[in-house]
């Protein structure tokens, strides 16, 4: 018994991946921007020198 994947089921898969992805890249992009917002407005600095 074979189990085929129609090219109109595989596509949809790949559009819902993409825009899933895409979805999670402005979500992690958001937050990422509030925290360096809040580090902005509260006056936390890192000191580059330690990081290196």
């Amino acid at each position: 018994m074979t189990s085929y994947i129609f090219f109109d089921e595989a596509l949809q898969m790949l559009v819902n991946a993409f825009l899933g992805s895409v979805l999670l890249l402005m979500v992690f992009s958001g937050l990422g921007l509030a925290f360096i917002e809040t580090m902005e407005k509260t006056g936390i600095r890192l000191d580059t020198r330690r990081l290196h």
